[in-house]
């Protein structure tokens, strides 16, 4: 995907958007030090609805302001009207899966939200979107909803040319850049096992700051730049024996899980190469397949106990056109 990246215009309530979901492909963990990260947006979607209301509400329940922390963060960060509403949101993307449920939510919302509050352009979007998800887990990186805003392929402090834009953070300045699309389809499968993001942050932090974590971080970042090359340059072999090394360092860094690892083992035969995909300890895993065993590879997936998906590179998140009642 390379389209121009059109703002979210304005439009009144009610209001729909889609986000969809995203997968990273090299450097999740690292990129919150600094370091590079790939990562596409995916063919599943989270849309909401967004409407005026007395009260205002999610899914029905008008206490989701104190039970669901990213809708909570999406209204301090992306609603200050203050007015109710009524949000209905529906998701294809699998929760607690490495596959950007909670950066979906986000995005779609907060382009709901900015569409009502008289449109935003894609970097603001981006950056709010980001906000909200921090706001909801206190750690972590732009990726996701970069990913989900942008759509396409983007390399966050990685790639060539002048940055789309930029998101500020902490001690990082992250940078955001197109990456050339080599026109590939993707599998990706969900292990059933739910994971924490700001657990599994935290825990890679600490394991960072052990006497060899410079050199694993470092390790890290060449393995992403290279992928980055590679991916933009339609280099599948140099793409597998990055994703292969990339998983080593994963498995090294402590967030694998004996499921993730048994899903990359039933994929072999059909696969060129799989990692674990977004924060691990159980999740996802990405797969690139064997052109041509797509449909076998899936099969092996699902004989293995995942949740399998054939995905594509789409656009970002987006208004569509909101249900009549």
């Amino acid at each position: 995907m390379s389209e121009p990246l059109l703002p979210i215009p304005s439009r009144e309530l009610p209001v729909s958007a889609r986000a969809p979901g995203k997968c990273i492909v090299f450097g999740e963990h690292a990129i919150v030090h600094g370091a590079p990260e790939l990562v596409f947006a995916i063919d599943l979607y989270t849309q909401v609805f967004v409407r005026p209301a007395a009260v205002t509400r999610l899914n029905g329940d008008a206490e989701a302001t104190r039970r669901n922390p990213y809708f909570a963060s999406a209204l301090a960060r992306a609603w200050d009207s203050g007015a109710p509403v009524e949000v209905r949101a529906v998701s294809r993307i699998p929760r607690a899966a490495g596959l950007g449920s909670s950066a979906a939510f986000a995005a779609a919302l907060a382009a709901a939200f900015g569409a009502a509050r008289g449109g935003v352009d894609r970097p603001t979007l981006a950056r709010t979107s980001f906000e909200i998800e921090r706001g909801a887990q206190g750690v972590g990186s732009p990726g996701d909803t970069t990913a989900v805003v942008g759509g396409g392929y983007l390399a966050i402090n990685g790639g060539e040319g002048e940055p789309l834009w930029t998101v500020p953070g902490g001690y990082h300045e992250w940078r955001v850049r197109r990456v050339p699309d080599p026109g590939w389809v993707w599998v990706v499968a969900h292990s059933g096992i739910p994971r924490s993001t700001a657990d599994a942050v935290r825990a890679v932090g600490r394991r960072l700051s052990a006497p060899d974590g410079p050199a694993l971080l470092a390790e890290f970042a060449r393995v992403a730049r290279d992928g980055i090359r590679a991916v933009g340059a339609g280099d599948r072999r140099s793409v597998a024996e990055l994703i292969r090394r990339n998983h080593e360092l994963l498995r090294d860094a402590g967030v694998s899980h004996p499921r993730l690892e048994a899903l990359i083992e039933a994929a072999a035969p059909a696969s060129e190469a799989a990692k674990l995909t977004g924060a691990g300890a159980g999740g996802s895993i990405v797969v690139l397949p064997i052109p041509g065993r797509e449909a076998e590879l899936v099969r092996r997936l699902a004989r293995a106990g995942g949740l399998p998906f054939v995905v594509r590179p789409v656009g970002g998140a987006e208004l569509v056109d909101a249900p009549t009642e």
